[in-house]
């Protein structure tokens, strides 16, 4: 109960932020746009490009701006506070709660997906699908199961990006390589093209990398592409790179834990 609270509050947090909010549903409905008539003209020139219909590229459109804030595709989302933190010293407070550093910001940015999920995820995709012919599914289940793995695709960006977060115990400044973090996660999540587009054994690696488990597995969930046992794997790499990852951290953050104490933190 402890960390649910944590969660509720975070939730609460971010949904003070009214005005950014609503500035984010406009900047993602806009974005939506014109990203959605590059795709149009793209899948014109190349249909079923990656395996995907038309319909299927615009819906992976409005599913990604719909994910952008709650996946934290362009990095920082609430860990960029804990960057701050360690780099003023704050974090020394943090390592004297009664809680696990780790579980505590992960509670943290399930409330805050959470908000963004609803705050500026749902408008955007209907307005997607009032204007385009989305690939959306008629079965509850199918929604069910991408809610999954969309909370999965979460724990996966909170995993790299705490590991970019603990780095600024080394680097004390860590916004170059939180910068770096969101490019690569733009690319190979496939915000930028969905992994199926890319050629050959690049798009095979691609698919391979922990930030597909962020937005493609996701969004293939919904379209159709994964179902029976293609649906179990996606989920499946999700959870073992949720695992993998957190594992990581947990190593990371012991590491610098010592390095604290030895400096008198």
């Amino acid at each position: 109960m402890w960390y649910v609270a944590v969660a509720a509050g975070s939730f609460r947090r971010y949904a003070t932020y009214r005005v950014a909010t609503v500035a984010g549903v406009f900047t993602n409905t806009v974005f939506g746009f014109i990203v959605a008539y590059t795709y149009i003209a793209l899948w014109d020139a190349r249909p079923h490009l990656g395996g995907y219909d038309q319909a299927q590229a615009l819906t992976f459109v409005w599913t990604a701006q719909a994910l952008l804030a709650a996946s934290s595709l362009m990095a920082g989302g609430g860990l960029d506070e804990l960057q701050e933190r360690i780099r003023t010293g704050d974090i020394a407070v943090d390592l004297y709660r009664p809680a696990d550093l780790q579980v505590w910001w992960l509670s943290a940015d399930l409330g805050r997906a959470a908000l963004q999920l609803i705050g500026r995820g749902v408008v955007p995709m209907a307005v997607g699908a009032l204007v385009f012919p989305l690939a959306l599914p008629a079965d509850p289940a199918t929604w069910g199961w991408f809610l999954v793995s969309v909370t999965l695709g979460v724990v996966v960006s909170f995993a790299l990006r705490y590991l970019v977060a603990l780095a600024s115990f080394w680097l004390l400044d860590g916004t170059g390589l939180a910068l770096i973090s969101g490019l690569a996660c733009l690319f190979f999540s496939g915000m930028v093209l969905p992994l199926r587009v890319f050629p050959g054994g690049f798009g095979e690696v691609a698919q391979l990398l922990p930030w597909a488990a962020i937005l493609q597995v996701p969004v293939d969930v919904l379209v159709g592409a994964r179902g029976g046992g293609a649906l179990l794997r996606g989920l499946a790499f999700q959870a073992v790179w949720g695992a993998v990852l957190l594992a990581l951290g947990r190593l990371v953050q012991s590491a610098a834990t010592r390095k604290v104490v030895v400096h008198g933190g």
